[in-house]
């Protein structure tokens, strides 16, 4: 099974593993029982029967387009309130129960950390351990995080600065980001392509060695690619951040319209925050985040025709 993972995630093909971490009889799986969901739906391995597998495959191709992993249970008891347990009913008559962690791997979900310094490395291997995809170029990414460390910086930030990617994350400190930054304006970089910077990358944990460090940038990382943004206490002082755009702000000062939903969003603590045309969209739910993927140009024109005529 290991083998098969690292083979999938070799090719960047989107999956999932799933592992049975509780059961209780009469079920035909056992705890530790493992499979591999792939994104069309086939199961290689075993969880159970047909009375649980119908569950799982649903559950973990939308894991896999979200890059939420899934805690689930399923069973034909009295479904119990429990915020970390996903709730299922058995199709089948069977009493027993059983609780499955899913595990994606989405290929959406790409990481390119850029730099040759023990930090980085110390990245690529902690990105691996999650499960994160590594990308060979800049452009394939939708998370950058530059761990250059003063070997390459000015050409690193400009070629992220520069790529599609949504969130670019640099670990120095803020004295020098501002000083990158202002480098970037003289290059041509505008204000909204600045934005997506974030340095210093991660919460002021303190951390000292390379692989604290790389650490506390994965946290961010993470972050970012799950759709959650740090608080300002987590972050530490903002000193040098970016200058905001006249919608951003808006949006912090009267809430963000969802165009997907019609919806308010509290921009201090969205469920997702993607970054398109140079503004900042704030999503509620996965449904509206995804969709809003599918075309953003049309749900973009949406926002500003409702900022146009509320």
């Amino acid at each position: 099974m290991l083998e098969r993972t690292r083979d999938l995630t070799a090719r960047a093909m989107p999956h999932a593993v799933v592992t049975v971490v509780r059961a209780i009889a009469p079920t035909s799986a056992y705890v530790g029982a493992q499979a591999i969901v792939l994104a069309d739906g086939t199961i290689q391995g075993w969880i159970g029967g047909g009375c649980t597998q119908g569950v799982v495959v649903d559950v973990a191709k939308a894991a896999i387009d979200t890059g939420e992993p899934k805690l689930i249970r399923i069973t034909n008891d009295r479904l119990q309130d429990a915020d970390e347990v996903e709730q299922h009913v058995m199709s089948c008559a069977s009493n027993g129960t059983i609780e499955l962690f899913i595990q994606p791997y989405s290929a959406g979900h790409a990481l390119y950390v850029a730099g040759r310094t023990p930090a980085a490395d110390e990245a690529r291997f902690l990105a691996e351990r999650l499960r994160i995809r590594l990308v060979a170029s800049v452009a394939e990414a939708r998370v950058v995080l530059i761990a250059t460390q003063g070997e390459g910086d000015e050409a690193a930030l400009e070629s992220a600065l520069r790529s599609p990617a949504s969130h670019i994350l640099m670990i120095a400190s803020h004295r020098k980001a501002e000083k990158l930054r202002d480098l970037m304006r003289t290059r041509g970089i505008d204000a909204a392509q600045l934005a997506r910077l974030e340095a210093p990358a991660g919460p002021d944990a303190g951390a000292k060695t390379p692989s604290e460090i790389a650490l506390v940038a994965l946290t961010a990382v993470l972050a970012r690619l799950r759709g959650r943004m740090l608080t300002s206490v987590e972050r530490g002082p903002q000193r040098d951040a970016a200058p905001d755009s006249g919608m951003a702000a808006t949006a912090r000062a009267e809430g963000f319209v969802n165009p997907v939903c019609g919806r308010t969003i509290d921009t201090a603590n969205p469920k997702h925050v993607e970054q398109y045309d140079g503004a900042s969209f704030y999503f509620c739910c996965d449904g509206c985040w995804n969709t809003f993927l599918g075309n953003p140009a049309k749900y973009a024109s949406i926002h500003h025709e409702h900022r146009r005529h509320p």
